[in-house]
């Protein structure tokens, strides 16, 4: 599902909003998201899961074309951890 998908999704279930105010609403919650966790903060979607940042240690990889030895800085990488409701839905198939 893309963001288009889903706006026209909410704007039909949702009666008095246009798309556009959708969009916003949207964008005001996905910027929210991501200002969190650029600040290092937990973000929580009761039923749906959790967002939060993981620490990666520095290491040494290897450029898979000349096959030299490339030093990999320590860094943050975004972790989504599902919720319980969520996981049960998807596994009831």
């Amino acid at each position: 599902m893309t963001k288009s998908v889903l706006i026209e999704k909410i704007s039909e279930k949702v009666e008095g909003l246009s798309k556009k105010q959708v969009e916003v609403i949207i964008e005001t919650m996905f910027d929210s998201i991501k200002e969190a966790l650029s600040k290092g903060d937990k973000v929580e979607i009761r039923g749906f899961g959790n967002f939060r940042l993981r620490a990666r240690n520095a290491r040494k990889a290897r450029n898979p074309k000349t096959g030299e030895a490339v030093s990999v800085p320590p860094k943050k990488v975004p972790f989504f951890k599902v919720g319980k409701e969520l996981r049960e839905m998807v596994n009831k198939v």
